[in-house]
């Protein structure tokens, strides 16, 4: 059955034989696809799986690691349009909307967002209820990836643990992922 395709609902294994990975599901001892792909079979892991080979969004699980822009800021909540999951870059997400609460974004006291985040900003986070959309930025690797000028919209530059707007020469502050600027997710 490795590398075969299969569609959605194709038997994929057996649970007695494999325990179901990424894209299948099992019901009654079989294992099934849940989306269209090739099955992939680990033979040390005892799992099978299913790479799927469409352009439907990646499903969205707790743990996962997104990319996304601010596109709205409350007093103690961020609103983040999601676009694409780490791992899953070439399916992106479409219309899907999620938040981070003040008390999510760092692993200490924050007194304001705005101070953390603005709009437009490019940010990667967690997902820490897939339910609800809500991410977490706590982590060092997490947070604003991509940031702009709120005064004229030009990419800000970091530079001695600052950013700084390299046209109007504002300096502003975020909650920066330790990859900021580099362009890896």
């Amino acid at each position: 059955m490795e590398r075969a395709f299969v569609l959605p609902g194709d038997v994929v294994g057996s649970a007695e034989e494999y325990v179901p990975g990424d894209c299948t599901y099992a019901r009654g001892g079989i294992i099934y696809a849940s989306t269209a792909g090739v099955v992939n079979i680990d033979k040390n892991g005892k799992s099978v799986s299913v790479v799927p080979k469409t352009n439907a969004p990646a499903k969205l699980c707790q743990g996962d690691i997104v990319v996304g822009e601010v596109t709205d800021l409350k007093d103690n909540l961020v609103i983040v349009t999601l676009a694409f999951k780490k791992g899953y870059e070439d399916r992106p997400i479409s219309d899907e909307e999620a938040t981070i609460h003040i008390s999510n974004v760092r692993n200490s006291y924050v007194k304001d967002l705005r101070q953390m985040f603005s709009m437009r900003d490019i940010l990667k986070a967690k997902i820490i209820d897939e339910r609800q959309l809500r991410l977490f930025t706590g982590d060092d690797d997490l947070g604003v990836i991509k940031a702009y000028c709120n005064k004229c919209m030009t990419g800000l530059v970091l530079k001695e643990g600052k950013l700084v707007c390299p046209s109007c020469s504002n300096v502003e502050t975020r909650k920066l992922s330790a990859g900021y600027g580099t362009g890896v997710v």
